[in-house]
């Protein structure tokens, strides 16, 4: 989440004639930054997760389910729980108590009055003994959210609530839609949060691009789904706002899901991991070795089938919150010839990444974004002041956006020691993949936050993509794995993971050798579900090729990508994610009950990329599609929402285990068991 400052923000108008010295003083923070950090080393290998929960309220008498906008409520009950507040409080804005022991759980408001963000009371550590702590600290989190809501609410995984924006009473208490902030057809201003500044960025994203947000998912055209299909929800005689034009100017398109307003995107809930580098250097490193890794990370946790009450032919939010927060003008977007504005801009400022940053001798110019926006006067400022070229070309390139929220009272004298003008302009670019600068005090290092994975609906799942993701940074770091793709071909991936089913039926570029030269290729013995493979000496690739770059990647599919190409140590294929992160697991000689712990979680992602598990968008079509209640016309109603959460909730609870509801997810065999924690998944 981003800044919670408070002040007295500025109305579009204003603001505008304002974002030219934000950006000034955003960049004057950064250098500030940047001199005092850019040698900072040693800083200890950390990492924390983010999860984030809709809040819902069940009415068991009507059998309904609504979500609960009672955010402030939960937040307040939290903070002045006094046995919480001796432990040392759990709510860190509204609290100021002092931490000893065992920190607990933090609690965090987020954009939508019914949404929760929890994170661990610390960072984790690379070690595993923390690893392994990961997963009941997520069970601690919901467990205690829920005792501090009402008994007919629950904290459920869900990345967006299905019937969010329908015309019934999805929301408790009940407001009626079309307020001055959002305006929108379909949803109260009053689901935001009310901190001044989620109304005001939802306001003047509207304000800058001169009409509302537009948001088409296509509908899944099931057996008796009305085709063409026309949004039944629209209504074309509104004429609250003048905004109530757009889709009497063709908004709303022809057999696609129609949504308006910023809260379809950001009332979205996802699962964000940062890690702390050693030092600037490895943070660049990072940032740009993940970056191709996103797109595949999005379609293995893909688990977002449905908006506003229609089931969607997209598994997957990422676009929906791109176009949610989508403030381009008719010019920037090439609607219009450019006339008032400076630049066409091919993408959202939610998008995926457009720059690499390290200076790795791997990195080759072919690599990167051709059509790449940069402020040039911002970039020599940069420069100027020492900065290199990539690192100032990446910063120039975040600096080309407005900033949306502006404070009066920031506006009166540049603080060096702050960062908020240069966080105003970060905070608002949400690329799938963010480097973050120290903050001004050094307490903390260089970051990199991984942004792209859907929320799963068990702790279990969230804690499995954790531990993989972290795993994976490691043998990154260690074997100096080479992930480098063109950011085109990326920006390409990133699209073929909303396709439905992605996992099992896309193709996705990736590089096909990531060893570098005289490595050990990895390999598990001929089996793709071995659980403790071992190095093997193989031939590598040449040095750093020089060739055409087309040459070093090719399409792959998941299953290839996490599982690896080969099936013996002759193999020259992609070696794949899990036995690279296996291998690096071997290189430390790991006890067998961790190495048997970790496989439950790599067990997973394993059999997740083959098919051997489904997707939790997988599971909820079909899961709808089964009810009884569905009439094969693509809308999912309030009776089967109910059903879902219902649903969702027993899954969280006990993880299809012995062949109950969703076991689909977790285990190949509806009569199989899978291992608890503690139980060896090895034998």
């Amino acid at each position: 989440m981003g800044l919670l400052a408070l002040g007295t923000p500025l109305e579009w108008p204003d603001a505008k004639n304002a974002a030219d010295k934000v950006r000034q003083w955003g960049i004057e923070q950064l250098l500030s930054i940047w001199k005092r950090a850019k040698g900072k080393e040693r800083d200890v290998l950390r990492w924390g997760d983010e999860i984030e929960y809709l809040v819902v309220a069940y009415d068991e008498q009507n059998h309904k389910v609504k979500l609960s906008l009672r955010q402030a409520d939960i937040l307040d009950a939290l903070a002045k729980d006094e046995a919480l507040c001796k432990q040392g409080g759990c709510v860190p804005d509204l609290q100021n108590v002092a931490r000893d022991g065992e920190p607990l759980p933090t609690f965090h408001p987020e954009f939508g009055r019914f949404m929760l963000e929890a994170t661990p009371g610390k960072p984790w550590g690379i070690g595993f003994k923390d690893l392994l702590d990961v997963e009941p600290n997520m069970k601690w989190r919901r467990a205690i959210a829920k005792e501090h809501m009402e008994p007919n609410e629950y904290p459920i995984t869900l990345t967006t609530f299905p019937r969010l924006g329908t015309r019934d009473e999805f929301i408790t208490p009940y407001f009626p839609p079309s307020g001055d902030r959002l305006r929108s057809q379909f949803l109260p201003d009053e689901i935001a949060n009310p901190h001044i500044r989620f109304p005001t960025l939802a306001a003047n994203i509207r304000a800058r691009r001169g009409r509302k947000v537009e948001i088409n998912v296509p509908i899944f055209k099931d057996e008796n789904t009305e085709i063409p299909f026309n949004d039944p929800t629209v209504d074309y005689d509104l004429h609250k706002w003048p905004e109530d034009d757009d889709v009497r100017n063709g908004a709303a398109k022809e057999n696609h899901i129609y949504m308006d307003a910023m809260a379809f995107g950001m009332g979205s809930c996802c699962l964000q991991i940062t890690f702390q580098a050693k030092n600037i250097v490895e943070g660049r490193k990072l940032y740009d070795q993940l970056s191709p890794l996103g797109p595949i990370m999005l379609a293995l946790t893909a688990a977002t089938p449905i908006y506003k009450g229609f089931l969607a032919d997209t598994d997957v939010r990422w676009n929906q919150i791109s176009r949610a927060v989508d403030d381009r003008t008719p010019e920037e977007s090439g609607e219009k010839p450019l006339k008032n504005d400076r630049w066409r801009l091919p993408k959202s400022r939610y998008a995926s990444n457009s720059t690499y940053i390290s200076q790795d001798s791997l990195l080759r110019k072919e690599y990167m974004d051709p059509d790449l926006v940069v402020d040039e006067t911002i970039k020599q400022r940069l420069m100027d002041e020492g900065m290199d070229d990539l690192l100032a070309t990446h910063f120039a390139h975040l600096f080309i956006r407005d900033p949306i929220v502006i404070f009066g009272e920031d506006l009166k004298e540049l603080d060096l020691n702050k960062t908020d003008h240069f966080e105003n302009l970060q905070s608002t670019n949400w690329q799938h993949i963010r480097f973050k600068p120290p903050p001004p005090d050094n307490s903390i290092g260089w970051r990199v936050e991984f942004r792209p994975m859907e929320i799963q609906m068990t702790d279990f799942e969230n804690a499995a993509f954790s531990i993989f993701i972290v795993l994976v940074t490691r043998a990154i770091l260690s074997f100096d794995l080479n992930f480098y793709i063109p950011i085109p071909r990326t920006t390409e991936n990133m699209e073929t993971a909303h396709a439905r089913d992605a996992v099992l039926n896309q193709k996705f570029y990736f590089r096909n050798d990531p060893l570098p030269p005289r490595a050990t290729k990895p390999t598990t013995n001929g089996h793709h579900n071995s659980g403790t493979s071992t190095p093997a000496t193989l031939p590598s690739r040449p040095p750093t090729p020089t060739g055409p770059v087309e040459d070093e990647y090719s399409l792959m599919t998941i299953d290839e990508i996490i599982n690896g190409q080969g099936s013996s140590a002759s193999d020259q294929g992609f070696p794949g994610l899990i036995p690279l992160v296996e291998s690096y697991l071997s290189s430390l000689n790991v006890d067998i009950q961790t190495r048997c712990d970790l496989a439950r979680y790599l067990d997973l992602i394993r059999k997740r990329a083959n098919g051997h598990l489904w997707t939790a968008a997988k599971w909820t079509r079909n899961f709808v599609r089964g009810h009884g209640g569905y009439r094969g016309d693509s809308v999912v109603s309030e009776e089967v929402t109910y059903d879902l959460c219902k649903a969702v909730e027993e899954i969280t609870r006990f993880e299809g285990r012995d062949g109950g509801v969703g076991w689909e997810m977790f285990t190949e065999n509806k009569g199989m068991t899978r291992k608890r924690k503690g139980e060896s998944a090895c034998g």
